[in-house]
């Protein structure tokens, strides 16, 4: 019995660019491409029209923009889109976190046509497969349209589940002055939840991994910062751990963000589970220096990156908390984290944000 090809719509308006996107993907005779598109609006009904399996997207689009059909896709027929596009300017970046938060599963670099573009057809292979195994749903987010901030799509809280009660913060009289998070596929929007429900005048350090492609990474603290109360930025090496004041720092894109003691340092070490950053490294470090003193949360996303340094950080006696199955873009780390025992709360999305804020209220009323 022949196998089931991947069906694949390829939308771009550069003819090279999607002459190119079109040879990788003929080379492998498991993917079928039913469609080219030169703008948005054919986009949207294509996909309507044939339903492929994946969508792969640029931003920049004449008629309509990718941001724009990446809501309309993920509203009204929602399909795995993996961006395509160039990371040349920030208002294109920001637009690729926009459609990211809208919906649209994962990004990738266009091809340059230079030496850095060596492997760059089995790359994107690979993340076709990829993103077309993610169950993609209606779209809350894009149906919301935009921002308050005029960014781009709204970030809808995630809906509680009712068999998940909101559990008691953990008890311990040390008070939570560092605050780990995690992510990968589904991030940006998972992010920016839990940091709009963190407080920003208390002194706190939140200390963030986000699995992207390297060249996406530049500009993602400033839209962090458009989208949530918080000042985001990237760490910079030899800086303190804490703070008087509220911090939020991210591991900067290609180096791991480690806990040395009471600094931050960022080092090239080998990649772990392929990744650097890595959230094991920053988890696994915080364990050694923070212990009771630091919560983590382990958001979506593919693989077993953060799972062992979440238990590491429960061992530690560190506030640890996984994210649930239902609100997950992708239920890969948090589930290895929950299988493991290393969080001592699998809770939805929307809730914990304020979850670890009442944690951190509650440590910091008994630890003053």
């Amino acid at each position: 019995m022949t196998a089931k090809r991947l069906r694949v719509l390829v939308v771009e308006d550069s003819v090279t660019v999607r002459r190119r996107l079109c040879e990788a993907l003929s080379s492998d005779p498991g993917i079928e491409i039913i469609g080219e598109a030169a703008d948005g609006q054919r986009a949207i009904e294509l996909c309507q029209s044939r339903r492929p399996d994946v969508v792969t997207l640029d931003m920049i689009l004449p008629i309509m923009t990718g941001l724009s059909a990446t809501e309309y896709i993920m509203a009204h027929c929602p399909t795995p889109i993996l961006i395509v596009s160039a990371s040349t300017n920030r208002g294109e970046l920001f637009k690729t976190y926009d459609a990211l938060a809208a919906g649209a599963v994962d990004v990738l670099e266009k091809p340059r046509g230079d030496d850095s573009d060596e492997g760059w057809d089995q790359r994107f292979l690979a993340a076709v497969r990829l993103v077309s195994r993610i169950k993609v749903i209606t779209h809350p987010r894009a149906r919301l349209g935009l921002s308050r901030g005029g960014h781009g799509p709204a970030i809808a809280p995630a809906l509680r589940s009712s068999s998940v009660p909101s559990p008691a913060p953990f008890p311990s009289d040390s008070p939570i002055s560092i605050v780990a998070l995690g992510a990968s596929t589904g991030g940006p929007s998972a992010l920016v939840s839990v940091l709009r429900d963190l407080p920003h005048t208390l002194p706190l350090t939140v200390l963030m991994v986000l699995h992207i492609d390297e060249p996406f990474g530049s500009a993602f603290a400033e839209w962090l910062s458009d989208q949530t109360p918080h000042a985001v930025r990237f760490a910079v090496g030899g800086e303190p751990l804490e703070s008087k004041t509220s911090r939020v720092l991210m591991a900067q894109p290609g180096r791991h963000l480690v806990v040395d003691g009471q600094r931050l340092l960022l080092t090239d070490e080998a990649e772990r589970h392929s990744c650097r950053p890595s959230i094991d490294v920053l988890f696994e470090s915080l364990a050694r220096s923070g212990g009771p003193r630091s919560a983590a949360a382990l958001l979506t996303g593919m693989g077993r990156d953060g799972a062992t340094g979440l238990l590491a950080l429960r061992a530690a006696g560190s506030l640890t908390v996984a994210q649930d199955e239902e609100s997950s873009v992708v239920y890969g780390m948090p589930r290895e984290a929950a299988l493991l025992g290393a969080a001592q709360h699998v809770l939805p999305l929307g809730e914990i944000g304020r979850f670890l804020s009442a944690g951190i209220a509650a440590r910091k009323t008994r630890g003053a």
